[in-house]
């Protein structure tokens, strides 16, 4: 049993990967943190690293985002976001990620006196170097922060339009409790008629009326979260039938107390229920594993068989918004692997 449990470890490690939910700020991790407050001469609230990592212990969505948005206040220059942004990538490469779809906040920036500019121009410059340098490819997609109004969120989708060739979805991200979907229906209605494609978070601390809301106002493409849809048979049936992916991430959902323990997560009822389910790291220096060690855990957790690994990594390279071909090549790339890897 023990030989078998280390060759699904094994496994896991090195899988060809596809990461769909992952916010760029929430890979900051305290040491980068710290080095950043340095070179930029802000003060922290905590003295050393360690102090930081005690600090990433939340109760809720909320206590989370208070201490995510104050180290985003670290992040000043295009430097900044480029580095940021490549670590992030030499992280993903070293645990075989091939493509990630990265989220960003730029009302974090903007509204600190942080131009647009700035922001996209340091991430976009660090993933065009992804590609020769690390064999990744990515999507950007940029968020919004839903505890904001939608005017401010206009105002954000106005000022990406100079670098629409840059992004290639819009989201709907930060705290979720009161601020449903159908706030943003005209931002969203905007964005698609510029060319963007849409994703949105609901369904994880909000109400299980969200995942419709954004599925039927916003017309995403892809669910963020959604564990919540197994209160209803009605809308499990219609991810499973419209193939609607969704892009749970495990240790942020037991992090943030959407779940008890990893134990009385519902990814494996999900994955058995035929929906399209792919396992992200959502924020990982605050909720302790990146795309890896989400999968580890879940495997341990759950019971998760070679054939639900192989259909987690495969749903995630169908979800992602690459050409048809380059999905294809992914997923005989994964094939190939899994051959490789039998017995």
């Amino acid at each position: 049993m023990k030989h078998q449990s280390s060759d699904l470890e094994q496994l896991i490690r090195d899988l060809p990967k596809a990461e769909l939910h992952v916010h760029i700020e929430g890979t900051l991790e305290p040491e980068l943190l710290c080095e950043m407050a340095r070179r930029n001469h802000l003060t922290l609230r905590f003295a050393t690293v360690g102090e930081l990592r005690q600090a990433y212990r939340f109760h809720n969505l909320q206590s989370f985002l208070d201490i995510y948005y104050e180290g985003t206040r670290a992040l000043l220059s295009e430097q900044d976001f480029f580095d940021l942004t490549w670590a992030y990538l030499e992280r993903a490469a070293q645990q075989h990620v091939r493509h990630a779809e990265i989220f960003f906040d730029p009302q974090a920036h903007t509204g600190r006196g942080i131009p647009f500019e700035t922001v996209i121009r340091g991430i976009h410059r660090a993933l065009e170097e992804a590609i020769p340098r690390l064999s990744i490819s990515s999507n950007l997609i940029m968020c919004f922060l839903r505890h904001l109004s939608a005017e401010a969120a206009m105002r954000t989708l106005e000022a990406s339009l100079p670098f629409k060739d840059w992004i290639a979805a819009v989201g709907l991200d930060s705290s979720e409790l009161g601020h449903p979907p159908e706030k943003f229906v005209t931002v969203f209605q905007r964005a698609r008629a510029a060319g963007y494609l849409t994703v949105a978070h609901a369904g994880e601390e909000g109400p299980l009326d969200y995942i419709r809301q954004a599925l039927d106002l916003l017309k995403v493409s892809r669910i963020d979260h959604g564990v919540r849809c197994l209160e209803d048979p009605e809308l499990v049936q219609r991810l499973a039938s419209e193939r609607i992916p969704l892009t749970v991430c495990p240790l942020s959902n037991v992090k943030l107390c959407v779940f008890k323990s990893l134990e009385d997560h519902n990814l494996k009822k999900l994955l058995d229920l035929g929906l399209c389910v792919t396992v992200n790291s959502d924020d990982p220096a605050y909720f302790g594993g990146y795309i890896t060690e989400n999968l580890l855990a879940s495997q341990k957790a759950l019971g998760l068989t070679r054939h639900d690994l192989y259909m987690l990594a495969k749903n995630a390279f169908e979800a992602s918004f690459l050409g048809a071909g380059e999905k294809q090549r992914f997923i005989a790339e994964l094939d190939r692997f899994m051959q490789a890897h039998l017995g």
